[in-house]
């Protein structure tokens, strides 16, 4: 038996609960042992000590939206890349992803469970994984990249990464039963167009759904996996709702019927407020994004807000999501503070990244709070983002990171060797 007990830190548990001050969490190999005051935790005498320094420790932070396989190019250096080169640089941000204090993701879409597996057997360091392969579209439609010019720049398909365009019913029913044999834990479906496609619009339905019933169906009733709907326009969104779809991502128009159907059905909203303001953020310094998707973004961002301040106020479950690869990954959690702009308080920010997105990805029984029992993911940050949310936007500020017992990140015991 290995026991660690990190002391003297300040605990935000990742419940909502009030900070406890001069706080103590035992880790026994991969799993919380317990956590609360010092007074109320007995630390063994021959437990491995680690000295918090007095900062703040919270449980591993909850991507529920990135793209590990993906970060915008420009098309001509995306067309000159080798295919296989798109794998090393998986590899790099996935350990970009997990220095920046974030240990679970689900991956909304190009990640295989190839990349999955090197996480788990520890080739490739990064957070754990949800992966949903390769997202259902229509043809023409969000996730379709054939151009006008007639060159096709949709992602090419591979063993282990079916193709994804579908059209109707027994199509879908097909392509679904192709992604979970693929190995996809949660299956991704593009209910509306969106802002990076060069054919559709974000309102634009595409999916009826009945099509959408047939996703829910195969996955959900038939293997127990959840689907996630890529979904930005008002009727998308009630379809996807309707048709039992678990949650709905970036969900830029929102109506007041969607908010009720939300709130009825128990449905996620993962909100990704960064994807739109970081294009709009590139254009400026790169050429990376094309014409018609910053376009998109300045028509949106701020009906976007907009959208997720109403479903924050009407109750709507809300679990932090970004959509990196859209934007480089590494800056993940700039998306607290925007939240935070929204309304949200510091604390319920950090609640939507921890507690909320690991109930919305299905391990809230595992991770998302520092509660006995659970996988041992904690991060440690060097002041307080009560006061100041922004402070975890700096992945220097993020000293300590720890997955499942084992630790990954631990600038602390630098700074302690060069003290002494």
């Amino acid at each position: 038996m290995t026991i660690t007990a990190i002391t003297n830190v300040s605990l935000i548990d990742g419940t909502g609960q009030d900070c406890v001050n001069d706080a103590v969490v035992l880790v026994e190999n991969n799993h919380i042992l317990g956590a609360g005051t010092k007074q109320s935790i007995a630390v063994p005498n021959d437990a491995t000590i680690i000295d918090g320094g007095g900062q703040y420790l919270l449980p591993g932070l909850i991507d529920t939206h990135v793209h590990m396989a993906l970060e915008i190019k420009n098309v001509q250096e995306s067309l000159l890349t080798p295919f296989s080169y798109r794998f090393f640089e998986a590899a790099k941000r996935l350990e970009t992803t997990i220095q920046t204090g974030i240990t679970s993701v689900r991956d909304a879409g190009f990640a295989d469970a190839g990349i999955k597996k090197a996480v788990e057997d520890g080739l490739v360091s990064g957070p754990r994984m949800q992966v949903s392969i390769n997202p259902l579209t229509i043809t023409g439609g969000h996730g379709d990249s054939w151009n006008i010019s007639g060159i096709d720049t949709t992602a090419p398909v591979y063993p282990g990464m079916p193709d994804g365009k579908c059209d109707g019913r027994e199509e879908v029913r097909k392509t679904v039963r192709e992604m979970l044999r693929a190995g996809a834990d949660v299956v991704k479906v593009h209910a509306t167009g969106g802002v990076s496609s060069p054919t559709d619009h974000p309102e634009f339905t595409q999916f009826s759904q009945e099509e959408l019933e047939v996703m829910v169906e195969e996955a959900t009733f038939r293997k127990g996996v959840k689907v996630m709907a890529h979904a930005q326009g008002a009727e998308g969104i009630k379809n996807a709702v309707r048709a039992g779809i678990h949650s709905i991502e970036h969900g830029i128009y929102i109506d007041d019927e969607a908010l009720e159907l939300m709130l009825e059905h128990g449905t996620y909203l993962v909100p990704t407020l960064l994807a739109p303001l970081a294009v709009l953020e590139a254009a400026e310094t790169s050429n990376t994004m094309a014409p018609y998707a910053i376009e998109k973004s300045k028509e949106v961002i701020d009906i976007h807000k907009e959208s997720i301040r109403k479903a924050y106020e009407a109750g709507v479950k809300i679990a932090m999501g970004t959509d990196a690869g859209v934007f480089p990954h590494g800056i993940n959690l700039r998306e607290l503070g925007l939240m935070c702009e929204i309304g949200m308080s510091p604390m319920e920010a950090i609640v939507a990244s921890t507690k909320t997105a690991a109930e919305c990805m299905g391990w809230g029984e595992k991770v998302g709070t520092i509660e006995a029992g659970k996988w041992a993911d904690l991060i440690l940050v060097n002041s307080n983002p009560l006061e100041d949310i922004q402070v975890v936007e700096n992945h220097e500020n993020i000293t300590f990171v720890m997955k499942d017992g084992q630790v990954f990140k631990d600038t602390l015991a630098k700074a302690a060797s060069v003290t002494n």
